[in-house]
């Protein structure tokens, strides 16, 4: 019987939005038996004699051996692993009505005061500074650097497609011969949490199939490739001479020169470890869903000195969120450095995704990062230092008192 070609029907919408797509709706199949059991007598009889190479070994698999060729085999796992794009009515796209209104940006500062705690629980941080500098500097100016970051974020649902090959433990065969195998995105899986990333991995139905293992020829057994077969190797202690040195017999293999192959227990063969002695393998077509969190970001250099990278490790305050299935471009914030980095994130990420993946959520987000330069006099000398992120985390390359100390 064969799969009947074509039958390719579109059934599954998007879902609405917050609402999960629900799982496979899993439905029980008569299994298909195995009609005949290989006999022990025919598994020697498959395996190829001593002078036949392993690439010599034969192909074809065991007569009795199920072997259904599914149409979906050769639709889709000529292009395993790659990308599926979505078909283009699970492609989102802007509603016609206009962009989120947003808000009016307010900037908050640095006090003096959170500026003053932040040196001195650096001081304190570090073994070998003097809390004396954070104690009684004298401030001389604190210049804001108003630093913000932005960022945007994409999730995404690609799908594609892996072969699968595992021995056959005599397990339930879901093959073409019960019907066809729906599309990869009619397939409905649930959908994680938004803007988590995950793998999740789905056994396509009516793409099993049975045949021989090749290794082994259908068999399960397959040649030892220490005592190649014969099960004895030479022996160790005579090197197969039989005798000694002095020409006496070689006590250790009873002068025959040879002993049993411990490898294989002098039978010659061995189970298949591909096939785990079965002689059988199921091969399978397995859908492989990805959400990914596809994400860009740029952060404002306002050219102050302070090392941009540090920025990695410290929160910013959230001044502006936007989430929606799809978001327009930030517009009149007061850096346009901002707006600019946000038509550049919405074209690119529309670029990359639109048409190779299920854009499933975007999220915007500015983030406004405290940074102060803080100058300041101690004994009759200027220092200044930084203090940024949520976290007042302090900056300070030049801070007075600090010796270096090493233990004798």
């Amino acid at each position: 019987m064969s799969c009947a070609p074509g039958l390719r029907i579109f059934t599954a919408g998007m879902a609405t939005e917050g609402q999960a797509i629900r799982g496979v709706n899993h439905r029980s199949y008569g299994a298909v038996h195995q009609s005949h059991e290989v006999t022990n007598q025919e598994r020697f009889d498959a395996i190829a004699p001593y002078h036949t190479t392993q690439a010599e070994v034969p192909s074809a698999p065991h007569p009795h051996l199920i072997d259904y060729k599914s149409e979906y085999e050769g639709t889709f796992l000529r292009n395993s692993g790659s990308d599926v794009p979505p078909p283009p009515e699970l492609l989102n796209k802007h509603d016609d009505g206009p962009p989120p209104s947003q808000a009016n940006w307010n900037i908050p500062a640095v006090s003096e005061d959170i500026a003053k705690d932040a040196l001195i629980k650096y001081a304190d941080s570090k073994l070998c500074y003097s809390r004396a500098p954070a104690v009684e500097m004298v401030f001389r100016d604190l210049k804001p650097f108003n630093t913000y970051r932005y960022s945007l974020e994409t999730f995404t649902e690609t799908r594609c497609t892996d072969v699968k090959t595992v021995p056959y433990n005599g397990e339930f065969v879901d093959s073409c011969m019960l019907g066809v195998p729906p599309l990869l995105w009619n397939i409905q899986v649930e959908v994680p949490s938004m803007f988590t990333d995950h793998v999740q991995r789905v056994k396509v139905p009516h793409t099993s199939l049975v045949k021989g293992c090749f290794d082994c020829a259908a068999s399960g057994r397959v040649r030892c490739r220490k005592c190649h077969g014969r099960g004895q190797i030479e022996c160790w202690v005579c090197h197969g001479s039989r005798t000694t040195d002095h020409d006496n017999r070689c006590s250790h293999c009873s002068g025959r020169g040879y002993e049993r192959c411990i490898s294989c227990s002098g039978q010659g063969l061995k189970k298949c470890d591909t096939c785990q002695g079965r002689g059988q393998m199921l091969s399978y077509t397995e859908l492989q869903v990805k959400w990914k969190n596809n994400i860009f970001e740029y952060v404002v250099d306002q050219k102050c000195g302070f090392p941009a990278k540090r920025f990695k490790a410290v929160r910013g305050e959230k001044i502006f969120v936007d989430e929606q299935v799809m978001v327009y471009p930030v517009v009149n914030f007061p850096d346009p450095s901002i707006n600019q980095a946000s038509q550049n994130a919405v074209q690119q990420h529309h670029a990359q995704f639109a048409s190779s993946a299920r854009v499933l959520r975007q999220r915007q987000t500015i983030e406004l990062i405290f940074l102060t330069q803080v100058e300041y006099e101690w004994k009759g000398t200027l220092y200044s230092y930084y203090v940024y992120g949520n976290e007042n985390e302090v900056y300070a390359e030049n801070y007075p008192k600090k010796c270096c100390c090493s233990i004798m």
